[in-house]
């Protein structure tokens, strides 16, 4: 679960923007996004195969 804190001085714009990019990276909305409609076996390993790819790819 995504949780921010807002501080004392800080803006509600920092903060949004702060919520925004830690929901951004966990990637919740690509999971809600593919979890939307169904994936049928053929999707789901080329999504497996392209995350294959580009985890070698950047280790």
């Amino acid at each position: 679960m995504t949780q921010v804190t807002v501080g004392k001085n800080e803006g509600i714009e920092s903060a949004l923007r702060r919520f925004r990019r830690q929901v951004s990276n966990s990637g919740i909305f690509a999971d809600l996004k593919r979890l939307r409609h169904f994936e049928t076996p053929i999707e789901k390993r080329k999504r497996k195969a392209i995350a294959r790819r580009r985890k070698r790819y950047f280790h």
